[in-house]
């Protein structure tokens, strides 16, 4: 009983203190905000009817089904094309941007490369290996530089060469 009386009490306190002259500011800023001019909301735009649409689009050429621009050439004797029937050497499993030209060394006048693999397997090559997955031609060595001949197949099918360069790996430490 005692508590009710108290609960009662307390409510009765708090209801006073939200009355008298303490929001004065209050209640006027709200009369003031009453007289000021409203703000216009323009009409909603016209509704356009629905017009329906007919695909016709499936005699067309598909964009996502990669085509040639060009008619495909003939060439007598086939053109350009790996020999798929070769044995494939060491260095053909990783591409060419996993290797690592790190030296060469001379022996009996033969220039030979020292190419390191991502498994750090060292490799000695010479003109005429294979490197690479695009089956890249050995066909220079010098004292900075492996040059190589790939043949890599474009977006039609076609062989086509390309020339690249493997060069010597600086060492982190130099």
């Amino acid at each position: 009983m005692k508590r009710r009386i108290f609960i009662l009490i307390l409510a009765c306190c708090g209801l006073a203190s939200c009355g008298g002259e303490q929001y004065s500011d209050l209640r006027q800023f709200v009369k003031e905000s009453d007289n000021l001019p409203r703000g216009r909301i323009p009409p909603l735009p016209d509704v356009k009817p629905y017009e329906p649409f007919t695909y016709d689009a499936y005699a067309l050429i598909d964009p996502f089904k990669p085509r040639k621009i060009e008619p495909p050439k003939t060439v007598a004797g086939g053109g350009i094309q790996p020999d798929l029937t070769r044995r494939k050497e060491p260095l053909e499993a990783y591409p060419l941007e996993n290797l690592r030209m790190v030296g060469t060394l001379q022996q009996n006048k033969a220039t030979y490369a020292l190419v390191k693999g991502p498994d750090n397997n060292l490799f000695r090559v010479k003109p005429g290996n294979y490197i690479g997955q695009n089956f890249g031609l050995i066909t220079e060595i010098s004292e900075a530089t492996i040059k190589l001949k790939e043949i890599v197949q474009d977006s039609g099918g076609d062989w086509t060469e390309r020339i690249s360069t493997l060069t010597l790996a600086e060492e982190a430490g130099k």
